[in-house]
């Protein structure tokens, strides 16, 4: 366990080695779940502020779902989380021609038409957070579908906190990642690094 301020992180995320490979996985985490992506409160006015920009980018099975159904929705827990399109991929995910899903949000941020890159649950993955009175816990999702960003990871070396490092530092700034670095480089002092992850065999 890792305290960082107000966060406690799993181990895994700095002892797992975890590079996405798009090229195999096509973008399956915007596929697969039972949900859509998960929201932050503070998320929902922004996808309202900027929706209308967002829409052209698009599958017309996105924007048919997103007119019916509205952007996100509220699960029975309280939780808000994107639309999807019949139970299956996140209404804002797009198919590109590769057969890769991406982000329609994040196409329009790209276009530098929004200020809102995707959501952030979307930006952590596979870490996910989960918000408690006192402190935020970080996690390391495991699923079967990153098997492929687990090989390419210890392929590369290059740890899960590391390959993140981009929306750890948008949901909790420099001076906590600067933290997050100092205290793992203390922990392997003590204990080598290993990666727990499962080596994938494609």
């Amino acid at each position: 366990m890792i305290e960082i301020g107000d966060t406690i992180l799993s181990d895994d995320i700095a002892d797992q080695y975890f590079v996405c490979d798009l090229v195999k996985c096509k973008g399956a985490c915007c596929v697969e779940g039972d949900l859509g992506a998960p929201l932050e409160k503070e998320e929902l006015p922004i996808l309202d502020k900027y929706l209308d920009i967002i829409k052209p980018y698009l599958s017309d099975e996105g924007r048919a779902t997103i007119e019916k159904e509205g952007p996100y929705l509220l699960d029975e827990e309280g939780d808000y989380s994107t639309t999807t399109i019949q139970g299956k991929e996140c209404a804002f995910a797009i198919y590109e021609a590769n057969g890769i899903l991406k982000c329609g949000i994040e196409k329009a941020w790209l276009d530098k038409k929004i200020d809102f890159q995707k959501p952030i649950s979307c930006h952590l993955y596979p870490i996910r957070a989960k918000k408690y009175d006192k402190f935020t816990a970080l996690n390391y999702d495991r699923w079967d579908i990153c098997s492929p960003a687990c090989h390419h990871g210890n392929v590369l070396k290059v740890p899960l906190f590391k390959f993140l490092k981009g929306p750890l530092v948008r949901k909790f700034g420099d001076q906590w990642y600067e933290k997050l670095v100092k205290t793992v480089k203390s922990m392997r002092k003590v204990t080598p690094h290993k990666s727990r992850g499962k080596k994938s065999e494609d």
